[in-house]
């Protein structure tokens, strides 16, 4: 019973560690969900001030948390990316992106210039990919893009006109 009552006086210092150590994570994600929840942390606090048990400061800290995790972060976060661009860029922006191969493109190795220009190592999704052979990137590790072709079979297409740099 004694050990009760010590963690129920020294709560409020457990309250104080909780809170900045939300705050902390927070900061380092942005994300709005360890702000509700060091705000939950507060309601706990105050409620230990207020000589509530620490069973109830607990319900309080989550009730509060979990209100505002549901209705307050949802518009904060849609206020956050309103003025966000939509439009993808770096890596993202490449899948999807058309090419052609300049370089048989196997499973291994191959070499592709896409239509924004960019030479890239290349793998085929299956197969092999003669050049000249018009392709469609359907992801990218690292700095490879895996390609899949996009002509119909038994299609003859010219060649690439830019040679493979080495």
């Amino acid at each position: 019973m004694e050990l009760i009552q010590t963690i129920e006086q020294w709560a409020w210092i457990g309250w104080l560690v909780l809170i900045l150590a939300f705050l902390v994570i927070e900061m380092l994600t942005l994300d709005f969900t360890f702000l509700m929840l060091s705000i939950g942390g507060l309601a706990g606090l105050g409620a230990d001030l207020l000589g509530a048990p620490l069973w109830l400061q607990v319900i309080v800290a989550a009730g509060v948390a979990a209100v505002l995790v549901l209705f307050l972060r949802p518009p904060l976060l849609r206020r956050l990316r309103r003025g966000e661009d939509p439009a993808l860029s770096n890596v993202d922006a490449l899948v999807g992106l058309a090419g052609t191969v300049v370089s048989t493109v196997s499973g291994h190795s191959g070499q592709v210039k896409l239509s924004n220009g960019d030479l890239w190592t290349a793998r085929a999704e299956s197969g092999e990919l003669d050049p000249g052979t018009p392709v469609r990137v359907s992801r990218i590790d690292g700095a490879t893009a895996f390609v899949r072709s996009i002509a119909p079979t038994g299609t003859i297409l010219p060649p690439a006109t830019e040679e493979p740099r080495p």
